[in-house]
């Protein structure tokens, strides 16, 4: 019998002692939130004064900002960045090799690249056909043949590259790079994605989760229409009496102040008092910025501008580098579903066959132009999809999700170029020579932007979250000797 349980005559009364043992947990925990309550608006107060102001990282940066190209729906490290010799030779025998215990889908025979590889560059780095004008740059980029990751559907692989979790809801890398270093201008936001998917994670992919919400990204368009088509909502002032919108901001300013004076910090509240500043700045700042009618004929034309091919993709590209010479810490330029998308479970060769042309000139366009503009060695650009696809097919002739092994890659401030780090086996199953996992790749991007990755934390609940959680290196084998 419990030591708890009461006799029928006195089942309604309950000794003070005993009330005590009951309560005891709950005074604990009572206790225990109030602790972190404390610890929450601690850290939410610290934020608010340090604001989106830029700051000083941990050490010497090599980078001041990030370009990230996200490359949607798993580009096959096979057919672009990772040629396969021995495909060729067993293709349609069954794979000698130990398939992963884990995968998408069923997948079939040993299925060979349609697309030959070539060395390109003086470091002699060999590109497939479907990418001859990143093959033109590859004298500034790092690859790497050995990312991995642990989500085979595209939902958990994406948010897995952009937060560093597949499962739970994190802080983007974006928002953990605004975090640590703040904004370079105060007139555009400090984190931009230019046509993100509504899919496959959505707004978590550029989100701040648990971080105060001033550092998650601005969304400019989505991935269902054209970017030419889009803008950021509300651009254009509604009265373009200036001297008068002026003084209406500042009556609002002043009965939010009054507002917040007897509540505790919200940080929701706080960045929505801040937005409204912000978008008075963006209305007299960004449309300057996003008109790229100021940029010449040729330089138009080097992004592929006016092709219908390249045309979309070109135009972010350029937008990213406007935003980029204009402050913007941190560009995520997306080629994303539904209008553009790698998945390839079929017909191989019509699907990357057709999107690799589409963004093939313009991403050598940006880094051929950030280096001409004297801005590729303070600039990192990153160019990444969630995972790569399977050695062996799937059908006929596609290919099955994998992320046990595939291809990323790295240029500009801190990168040592001609650089391939990792090796797989000989059919691109498995790393044999240098893993990265997402992590290390993430200590690594924030290393070139002065931030150490075990000390860029958030307290959060009563733990101390990073981005990297409790693992990560830093990859120094892809860094200059000055990183």
């Amino acid at each position: 019998m419990s030591s708890f349980t009461l006799t029928r005559q006195h089942e309604n009364q309950v000794s003070r002692r005993d009330a005590l043992k009951r309560a005891a947990c709950g005074f604990g925990h009572t206790a225990m939130l109030g602790l972190l309550g404390n610890e929450a608006l601690a850290a939410a107060s610290s934020e608010k004064s340090a604001g989106l102001t830029a700051r000083q990282g941990h050490f010497q940066a090599t980078a001041k900002r990030v370009i990230f190209l996200f490359i949607h729906g798993g580009v096959s490290h096979i057919d672009s960045f990772g040629p396969q010799p021995e495909l060729t030779k067993h293709h349609g025998k069954p794979s000698p090799i130990t398939k992963p215990e884990f995968e998408f889908a069923t997948t079939g025979n040993l299925l060979k690249s349609p697309w030959s590889f070539r060395p390109y560059g003086e470091c002699g780095m060999p590109v497939s056909e479907l990418f001859p004008e990143i093959g033109s740059i590859v004298d500034d980029i790092a690859l790497i043949r050995t990312m991995q990751g642990n989500q085979v559907a595209h939902g958990g692989a994406s948010l897995m590259l952009h937060t560093g979790e597949g499962v739970t809801i994190r802080p983007s890398l974006g928002a953990w790079t605004l975090y640590g270093l703040g904004s370079e201008n105060d007139n555009l936001p400090g984190f931009v994605t230019l046509s993100p998917s509504t899919y496959h994670g959505g707004a978590q992919n550029y989100g701040s989760a648990f971080l105060p919400a001033t550092y998650q990204g601005t969304a400019i368009g989505d991935g269902n229409s054209a970017p030419r088509s889009k803008t950021i909502r509300n651009l254009t002032p509604a009265n373009p009496n200036t001297a008068l919108q002026r003084l209406q901001l500042d009556l609002l300013k002043k009965a939010n102040s009054e507002h917040t004076k007897n509540r505790e910090h919200d940080e929701r509240l706080q960045s929505r008092i801040e937005s409204f500043e912000l978008a008075f700045r963006m209305q007299m700042t960004a449309p300057d910025v996003l008109d790229i009618t100021q940029e010449t004929g040729s330089t138009k034309a080097q992004y592929g501008i006016g092709s219908p091919t390249t045309d979309d993709f070109g135009y972010q590209c350029l937008l990213a580098r406007r935003l980029s010479e204009s402050g913007v810490r941190f560009v995520q330029v997306n080629h994303s579903y539904p209008r553009n998308y790698w998945d390839a479970h079929g017909n191989l060769m019509g699907n990357h066959g057709t999107a690799a042309p589409k963004i093939d000139k313009p991403i050598a366009a940006l880094i051929k132009d950030l280096k001409q503009r004297g801005l590729l060695d303070e600039t990192l650009v990153v160019w990444g999809t969630e995972f790569g696809r399977t050695p062996a097919s799937q059908g006929s002739d596609g290919r099955d999700h994998h992320p046990h092994a595939f291809s990323m890659w790295m240029a500009g401030g801190g990168i040592k170029g001609g650089t391939i780090y990792g090796k797989t086996d000989d059919f691109g199953y498995y790393p044999i020579e240098d893993p990265c996992p997402m992590k290390d790749f993430h200590a690594t991007i924030l290393h070139t932007l002065g931030l150490d990755h075990e000390r860029l934390t958030y307290r959060y609940s009563g733990r101390d979250y990073r981005l990297t959680d409790v693992e990560g290196k830093v990859v120094r084998e892809v860094l200059s000797s000055a990183s």
